[in-house]
């Protein structure tokens, strides 16, 4: 197997790192503070020359395929914690949980000056779940275009070089000597690990979801599939991920088990290839719908003014309705689930073709 190179390009030369360090510093109040700025953009030069994408590490120890290989101590962190959350998921005793995913950008905090109604109908079905006595955790996505340094970085694409490449949960990320750090995926995944449903909110923009919930939606890739021991491939040699996929490898499923319903919401149109691609993803995921009811496309306002789209939802009781329809039954699937009532029909079924 041949590594494809040559697609990279080179690295910043001196001077156009220092525009690119100084961008964050264009407010004149930052002047008075030029020399400890110049202090630390060499300290960050000396970091990106080296490539110190985790300048913290420690040996991972036992459990390990490598126990002498230095891990990200960020990295191990969110890997504890999502462990912690797997086993509290698990037992019996845990109360029940609903992660609800408000995938809109907009909100009265940033340039919209106004809440989406996406966070309305989130908070609608919010309040159904916790109405049924489940924990409900709200995930509200737009706080990417209001919250100070949060981030949702892209994913890089591992998976494609080699499914064991793809680190469950993701190790792409911090990357400090090229500043993409503030990463919210860490706290997202862990959220998504404790719920025993997921409720996904969305508009439809330009035919597609919101670009903050195709950004963790792509991210959760390393959930379906991802090798869950970096040492396994001594952080990111694509020969030695190759050398294990081609071996043999199992896709774990970090996910499966959980119920899922879905939202999507329009003006125009868009609902439902949008509901689908949705639905599809989380079946590919081993999540378990929660009927018919839970999965649902609607036009809010059709063809009206986006000025007046609040005063469309007042009106629309029928779709606030279908949404509390659809919070209550993934309240019931996730009852019956946790009964051991609800299983995929096709669980016990091997695919001949693995991926």
């Amino acid at each position: 197997m041949t590594i494809r190179k040559g697609q990279a390009p080179p690295m910043l030369a001196r001077d156009a790192f220092h525009a690119r360090f100084m961008q964050d510093f264009v407010d004149p109040a930052f002047q008075a503070e030029a020399p400890a700025l110049s202090r630390l953009e060499e300290i960050a030069w000396q970091a990106y020359q080296a490539g110190r994408k985790a300048p913290r590490t420690a040996k991972a120890g036992p459990g390990f395929a490598d126990p002498d290989y230095q891990l990200s101590v960020e990295w191990r962190a969110t890997r504890d914690r999502l462990a912690a959350a797997q086993a509290r998921w698990s037992q019996p005793q845990t109360p029940s949980r609903v992660l609800l995913v408000a995938g809109g950008s907009r909100n009265d905090g940033s340039c919209p000056g106004e809440m989406s109604k996406t966070f309305r109908l989130a908070q609608i079905a919010r309040e159904t779940v916790a109405a049924q006595g489940i924990e409900a955790d709200l995930l509200d996505l737009s706080e990417l275009t209001s919250g100070y340094s949060h981030h949702i970085h892209p994913c890089k694409g591992c998976l494609s070089t080699a499914m064991p490449l793809c680190h469950w949960p993701c190790s792409c990320y911090p990357n400090h000597a090229l500043r993409q750090t503030g990463d919210w995926m860490a706290e997202i995944y862990e959220r998504w690990v404790s719920a025993h449903g997921v409720l996904l909110v969305t508009p439809v923009y330009w035919y597609q979801a919101a670009s903050p919930m195709k950004l963790m939606i792509d991210r959760l890739v390393c959930a379906d599939g991802g090798n869950p021991d970096p040492t396994s491939t001594h952080g990111k040699r694509p020969e030695e991920a190759k050398a294990l996929e081609m071996a043999g490898w199992d896709y774990p499923k970090h996910l499966a088990g959980r119920a899922y319903g879905v939202v999507v919401h329009g003006d125009v149109a868009g609902i439902d290839s949008v509901r689908r691609a949705l639905t599809d993803w989380l079946d590919w995921m081993g999540l378990i719908d929660a009927g018919f009811q839970a999965r649902l496309d609607r036009y809010i306002g059709y063809y009206e003014p986006y000025a007046t789209s609040h005063e469309a939802l007042d009106r629309d009781s029928g779709v606030q309705e279908e949404v509390r329809n659809v919070a209550r039954a993934l309240v019931h699937a996730v009852g019956e689930l946790r009964a051991g009532r609800l299983q995929r029909p096709d669980r016990a079924l091997v695919p001949p073709r693995s991926k």
